[in-house]
């Protein structure tokens, strides 16, 4: 890898080279506040320092750049090498504020599980510590769940491997069923479903993928150059030439759809995006909904449900006020990047006299829906819309979706309570 360092006082961030890599952000005491990664070292560490920029990142964010001194940077062979070589770095070092830009809970892991034949897998952090998985190794965390689905793609290429389908491992098991799954058909598994691999050659492969996710290619590259020479001697020649193709890929890899995703996007999803709404019925079982979105992808099981305890009438924008309060009184949960509230100027108001009253510096957008309740218009500093309307959209009709069903579910309650 190689290694420079940049003055970001005194030299201009075109120095630095138009390659993948991994930067580091440092401040005065030469400490590592931040560690991210980039397809372009040159355009990406320029983007923290342009003001359209600064604005649509999080608070944190725009008082890391504040701080920063200088810049260290490796690069990389390729993006997914970057992607890898981020994940180690961030765990190695644990800088402060790659932490406080996501909630370390959010953050995704590739495991192996312990089995006989290993699956490997994605899972964030929080569904991990719940789940039944036994787990052998776990590599991250990955800042990017959508960054790691498309490496894991490109990794499954070169070594092919198990994530669902149930190994056949006897005899009686061989005889019932010898139909290679969908997956062995296209060359993303080995056939551990139909016997066509041992446990010892299997375990092989999940070593050399937990050696690359280790960040070891050159390693893994001069192992594999061994292998094939010794498959050539005793003239293994189909093995050799599989082993050679893989070493090939490894030097050459195509990371194009990682080039897409959002860490480059200068229109990328926020982390973290909340949405509001209010639902009553003439005031009664009125209740709030928060719905959360990351990653532009639905956060189920952060979603809160409030019932409205302060207003007792008809009051939308008081009650947005009062649920708004309640959640940021929870410190412990991760603060937005961005909020969506259902409603027109009023409501969006009443959201930010809120958070400056919690000194947050954290956008408002909201959503104007026409006579039929279907969304019409986004009121908001187009900065933070163009490029998220999906994503703002979908967060509006969430909130709206999991408020009207508690309301509808209190209403219930409350009328069967009277009978």
């Amino acid at each position: 890898m190689n290694y420079a360092r940049i003055n970001t006082k005194t030299q201009k961030t075109k120095d630095l080279p138009d390659q993948p890599g991994v930067y580091y952000f440092k401040d005065k005491k030469r400490r590592i506040m931040y560690v991210g990664k980039a397809a372009s070292l040159k355009s990406r560490v320029r983007s923290y320092f342009s003001s359209g920029l600064i604005k649509s990142r999080s608070i944190f964010i725009a008082k890391m750049v504040e701080k920063i001194e200088t810049v260290e940077y490796q690069t990389t062979d390729s993006v997914l090498e970057a992607l890898i070589l981020e994940s180690v770095e961030i765990k190695r070092i644990q800088p402060i504020y790659n932490s406080r830009e996501k909630d370390n809970k959010s953050f995704n892991y590739v495991i192996i599980t312990k089995e006989d034949f290993p699956r490997i897998l994605i899972r964030r952090e929080r569904d991990l510590k719940n789940s039944n998985l036994s787990v052998k190794y776990s590599f991250g965390p990955f800042t990017s769940g959508s960054s790691l689905k498309e490496a894991l793609k490109v990794v499954r290429r070169i070594f092919p491997f198990r994530d669902r389908c149930v190994p056949k491992t006897n005899s009686k098991d061989l005889l019932k069923n010898n139909k290679p799954c969908f997956d062995t058909q296209i060359g993303l598994c080995p056939g551990v479903c139909a016997g066509l691999v041992s446990k010892t050659e299997y375990q092989k492969t999940v070593s050399k993928i937990a050696e690359f996710f280790r960040g070891h290619k050159k390693k893994l590259v001069k192992s594999l150059e061994k292998e094939m020479t010794n498959m050539a001697r005793l003239q293994n020649f189909e093995k050799a030439e599989v082993i050679k193709r893989q070493i090939f890929s490894l030097q050459h890899i195509q990371d194009v759809a990682i080039l897409k995703d959002d860490f480059e996007n200068k229109k990328r999803v926020q982390n973290r995006i909340e949405g509001y709404d209010i639902a009553h019925l003439g005031g009664s079982a009125m209740v709030g909904a928060m719905s959360v979105v990351e990653d532009g992808i639905q956060a189920l099981d952060q979603y809160k449900k409030f019932k409205i305890r302060t207003v007792k009438n008809p009051d939308d924008t008081g009650a947005l006020e009062e649920i708004l309060t309640r959640r940021l009184n929870h410190s412990e949960w991760p603060f937005p990047d961005l909020v969506v509230v259902d409603g027109g100027l009023a409501q969006k108001r009443r959201v930010q006299k809120v958070l400056r009253l919690f000194k947050l510096k954290i956008p408002v957008v909201s959503v104007v829906k026409d006579e039929r309740h279907r969304p019409r218009e986004i009121l908001g500093p187009r900065e933070f819309i163009d490029g998220l309307e999906r994503e703002i959209l979908l967060v509006n009709s969430e909130s709206h979706r999991f408020a009207i069903s508690y309301h509808k579910n209190l209403r219930s309650r409350q009328q069967f309570g009277r009978l």
